[in-house]
């Protein structure tokens, strides 16, 4: 094989090992907000200000930071997501909610029914969450477009291959489908830390 069929070749492969992976993005604790939620911290019609836009259009990480209380622990400083949502939510990781005292359930992003509460502080005003604490369940937003390409469909659950100077296959990954989102798979600091994530990771789904 001539060095020009072998540089062809290669290329291919890369160019098929891109098409057939996405993109892990590695998400520490954060929260989202509801009106009433920001009105109570911030004082009422108060406007979240976007810092850093981030890879789903419209969302945004904002330059406000509060604290979350948990039964015996409470981490300062912590990042509010945006836009405002319809109810608030908190994602920390399993080691976080340790550190707060607190039984975080594992849901998807939206499922909070059940789940434990928590409070948020910011300075001297008090926010009470009777709910809404979660584990944010690993999970790949996909465009309809990238759906036919990998073959999947919406809430379909699959083993993701994680190409990382740890690898790993990350078992019980849900599927979100939709026209409005970037194709990246979302996974918290402790499955971050597991893989040897560093920014760039790409995975693939197996099948």
């Amino acid at each position: 094989m001539r060095m020009e069929e072998i540089i062809d070749t290669v290329a291919q492969r890369v160019e098929q090992e891109i098409n057939n992976s996405f993109e892990i993005e590695a998400s520490g604790r954060h929260i989202h907000l509801s009106r009433e939620a920001v009105d109570a911290l911030f004082g009422e019609g108060y406007e979240l200000t976007p810092k850093k836009y981030l890879s789903q259009p419209g969302q945004y990480a904002a330059t406000e930071r509060i604290s979350i209380i948990g039964p015996s622990g409470v981490f300062h400083n912590v990042s509010i997501l945006g836009p405002v949502r319809k109810e608030s939510q908190v994602e920390v990781s399993l080691t976080d909610a340790r550190a707060l005292g607190a039984k975080a359930k594992l849901r998807l992003s939206g499922d909070t029914k059940g789940t434990a509460g928590i409070i948020l502080m910011n300075g001297s005003k008090i926010y009470v969450m009777d709910h809404g604490l979660i584990v944010a369940k690993r999970h790949i937003h996909v465009n309809e477009k990238d759906a036919k390409k990998l073959n999947v469909t919406d809430q379909e659950v699959v083993k993701v291959q994680v190409n990382s100077e740890r690898p790993l296959i990350f078992d019980d990954v849900v599927v979100r489908i939709s026209p409005k989102f970037r194709t990246f798979m979302h996974i918290d600091y402790d499955e971050a830390n597991a893989c040897g994530f560093t920014k760039g990771t790409r995975g693939r789904i197996l099948r």
